[in-house]
């Protein structure tokens, strides 16, 4: 999980919302600026660390579709910060860290999604 914080500019990587027909506003690619980070907790979604951004103002959900939410904000797994430099990014894995504290190790990626098939050992 990334470590959003106020100001920060985003990407959005995620612009599909299931079994809704509202356009959401957010576009896959686009760049936006985070105006607004914490946990939000929805009836119907759950709990999650939602992102409000300042380029967007989603106002009263009351639609016929609608939650009845304010400004809700999107979940933030639909977004990753900007890297201008991304050797930086990773050259920041190999600092040193101050005795006593882990370093910081990036979660393992995940299994895919498809199982590759393996092939059975032909005999000749």
């Amino acid at each position: 999980m990334y470590n959003f914080h106020v100001g920060q500019k985003v990407v959005c990587i995620d612009d599909k919302f299931k079994n809704v027909s509202i356009d959401q506003g957010i576009r896959k690619g686009q760049i936006y600026t985070i105006r607004w980070v914490g946990p939000y907790k929805h009836y119907i979604d759950g709990e999650f660390i939602g992102v409000k951004l300042a380029e967007i103002h989603r106002g009263n959900d009351d639609g016929p579709e609608g939650y009845g939410a304010a400004d809700m904000p999107y979940r933030a797994t639909r977004f990753r910060p900007l890297l201008k430099d991304r050797l930086s990014a990773l050259k920041s894995l190999l600092a040193p860290t101050p005795k006593g504290e882990k370093p910081h190790v990036p979660d393992a990626p995940e299994e895919p999604k498809r199982k590759a098939p393996v092939r059975k050992k032909e005999t000749v």
